[in-house]
């Protein structure tokens, strides 16, 4: 029978890359690192990884390996972690991952509530511009914004949001028509760098479509700095109304296209697909959507 802390010790130099990699992660000498790793190919009799000067390569047998000890691991931690809850409350990690802003906004304020009802929880809480990969980053929860797209993972809508297309005053013309819009230089955010339009509806309910045409002046993978420029003046920008909505009360910021509206966006918490979606992971989705619903 292999030992689990092989399959993890195979694992952590995979998503390490290197032995000393891996050993730094793990605390360990990298020698400790590669002895365990040729025990555990001479036990199951097949070559896992290949070694280069600096790095390793999975193998095609490595590949397959490496899918199923994600799994049994998973299944693993999930086994202890229920068992644990059978005898109080919430134990063990919750790894969270989310964009900065919308991680400011809602998700840290309502960790920290969450945190103080569950003390022997461990939280541990990311923020990215991309999207991780659940399975292989281990995160039990992400917090996405937009359109639904069908990633393979479970999720929760956990409220919808409305977008808006703003300038600072003096970058475009008042009462600027939709054709004169789509020429104003753009500042992009780096997911929708290729996106070539976006629906609209007019005050009449009548579908349109926002092409922009003009150049895009900057692209940036975070809303907030997309903000920032755009309170210079350098272009507009599309960003959603919870982040904007203090500098269009104040005429900080104006709506470009005040006769339209986007189609509104989402949030939502997605978890990896499984038979068992693990009681911390519940029990945190729901307090979030509690917590959001009450804002």
């Amino acid at each position: 029978m292999v030992s689990l802390d092989r399959f993890e010790l195979f694992c952590a130099v995979v998503e390490a890359g290197s032995f000393t990699a891996a050993a730094t992660r793990l605390c360990q000498t990298r020698a400790a690192v590669s002895f365990g790793i040729k025990q555990l190919e001479a036990q199951l009799g097949v070559t896992l990884l290949i070694r280069t000067t600096r790095r390793v390569a999975l193998t095609d047998a490595g590949e397959g390996f490496y899918r199923q000890c994600l799994l049994v691991l998973e299944q693993a931690r999930l086994a202890i972690e229920q068992a644990r809850a059978e005898h109080g409350g919430l134990q063990g990690s919750l790894r969270v991952t989310s964009t900065v802003e919308y991680g400011l906004r809602v998700v840290a304020p309502a960790l920290q509530l969450f945190m103080r009802e569950h003390p022997l929880l461990n939280v541990r809480l990311e923020t990215h511009t991309s999207h991780a990969d659940l399975v292989q980053e281990r995160f039990d929860v992400a917090i996405r914004l937009g359109q639904a797209q069908d990633s393979g993972y479970r999720g929760v809508c956990l409220e919808t949001y409305a977008v808006h297309l703003v300038m600072a005053p003096g970058v475009g013309v008042p009462g600027a028509t939709l054709a004169q819009v789509n020429a104003l230089p753009r500042l992009v955010h780096g997911r929708f760098e290729r996106q070539a339009g976006w629906a609209l509806l007019d005050q009449r309910g009548e579908a349109a479509v926002y092409e922009p045409s003009g150049r895009a002046v900057m692209v940036a993978d975070n809303a907030s700095i997309l903000r920032s420029f755009a309170l210079q003046g350098l272009g507009v920008a599309l960003l959603p109304a919870w982040l904007i909505e203090d500098d269009l009360r104040t005429g900080r910021l104006l709506d470009a296209l005040p006769g339209y509206r986007f189609v509104e966006q989402s949030v939502y918490a997605l978890y990896p697909a499984s038979n068992h979606v693990p009681r911390k992971v519940r029990a945190w989705i729901d307090f979030l959507k509690g917590y959001v619903n009450g804002m």
